[in-house]
């Protein structure tokens, strides 16, 4: 990791760009997520209620301990009903293949997907690797077993 100017910690990610596209970046100084590009020959016509897999030409090696989190783009989901359909997916330290993004059409109208399109939304996170502990019994607490919805008073 290396520290810049502005007290921020940049992690550096190694990336091939077999795309026709720039690299995956920021759109704001305070963006948490990096948009991703469709690399398509031709545009996809998605009908409603439909999927497809969408390739980036991207291929990213991730530090063990990190993901990448694969985000629908929030502009996309509210003015077209387009989604990612495994949302968030994850795309693990050890995977070496080309970065594919599933879409689906949550509208009633077709969608037009066009090459260099921004689709989603790459968000690059640590995470915890767990050892179970297995157990008899949990510990209580007020909230117990309640589910969906046992929260609010």
């Amino acid at each position: 990791m290396q520290n810049n100017n502005s007290n921020k910690v940049m992690l550096k990610i190694k990336i091939v760009n077999n795309s026709k596209h720039q690299l995956p970046a920021y759109e704001t100084p305070l963006s948490a997520g990096m948009d991703l590009r469709a690399n398509i020959e031709k545009p996809i016509r998605l009908k409603p209620l439909g999927r497809t897999l969408i390739k980036t030409g991207l291929y990213i090696e991730l530090p063990e301990g990190y993901e990448a989190q694969i985000r629908p783009r929030s502009g996309l989901a509210f003015k077209h009903g387009i989604s990612v359909l495994n949302s968030p997916g994850t795309i693990d330290a050890d995977y070496r293949g080309e970065i594919g993004i599933i879409l689906v059409n949550l509208s009633s109208e077709e969608f037009v997907i066009k090459d260099g399109e921004r689709i989603c939304q790459m968000i690059i996170s640590k995470h915890e690797t767990v050892k179970w502990e297995e157990v008899e019994i949990l510990e209580q607490t007020e909230r117990g077993a309640g589910g969906f919805g046992h929260t609010g008073k």
